[in-house]
């Protein structure tokens, strides 16, 4: 019988995505459990000292350091959609990931993927001028950046015809539909608010391949990587459980870095 051979993904959580006095999440705790690390890169939140802290952190942690690249939104915490020029779009993505380069190798370690965040995920996950416009950006800033994206999006195909790497994300907690996409913020089932639930969504998705639907389904979702959000209600105690949850699953946790 041939040995099977054990699924590897990585864990990461969106860090950093406070700004000046306030902080949103426990961002020490979870740079203690996850594999790579979303750092926000001062549009939708973070600030220069947040920047340089998060990566000095995630570098003594030896987690892996992404741009999360959003709408220049502090207020709406890039939640709301800003109509924006495919070249402008281009500048302000090669904006945040190159303050975020410059911040990461003085912390000594560096970029290694992109990820959109907000409503910005969600224009480029419909529409091809959104996506395009990342994908240009990310080739324009050269040095091998991977796409840390949800498979089956406008963002992903456009990544992927571009020859460059993406890496299947998934959501422990978040609603799925039928589609494979996320269920909107503000509907029926958003969230997975449980931790137990959490875990078996990431058990499903990690070592399955799968996810269960809010409207009862199950739908493929072959991921590479496994996300935690950060302002979730209890994220430290989810991603740790996740993890535990994982590893107790001979799912093998490896840093996109």
């Amino acid at each position: 019988m041939a040995e099977t051979v054990p699924r590897v993904v990585s864990l990461n959580a969106d860090i950093g995505e406070g700004y000046g006095a306030w902080t949103v999440a426990d961002d020490a705790a979870l740079l203690a459990v996850v594999t790579d690390a979303n750092v926000a890169c001062g549009f939708h939140a973070g600030d220069p000292d947040i920047l340089r802290r998060t990566c000095e952190a995630a570098a003594a942690h030896g987690v892996g350091v992404g741009a999360q690249v959003g709408f220049g939104d502090l207020r709406g915490f890039g939640r709301r959609f800003i109509e924006l020029p495919r070249a402008s779009l281009v500048n302000d993505v090669l904006y945040q990931v190159g303050a975020l380069a410059a911040l990461a190798s003085v912390a000594g370690t560096r970029v290694s993927y992109v990820k959109a965040h907000g409503a910005l995920h969600h224009a480029a996950s419909s529409r091809d001028e959104y996506a395009a416009a990342i994908v240009e950006a990310m080739l324009a800033y050269g040095g091998g950046l991977r796409l840390l994206s949800q498979p089956g999006t406008r963002l992903a195909a456009h990544a992927q015809g571009a020859g460059l790497r993406v890496v299947a994300e998934g959501f422990v907690d978040r609603g799925y539909s039928s589609d494979g996409l996320l269920v909107p913020r503000g509907h029926p089932g958003a969230f997975v608010t449980d931790r137990d639930a959490a875990c078996r969504q990431a058990l499903a998705m990690g070592r399955d391949g799968t996810v269960g639907t809010v409207d009862g389904e199950t739908c493929a979702m072959p991921v590479q990587s496994l996300c935690v959000h950060s302002d979730s209600p209890g994220a430290v105690e989810v991603a740790s459980a996740v993890r535990q949850a994982l590893e107790a699953a001979g799912v093998a946790l490896r840093s996109l870095v």
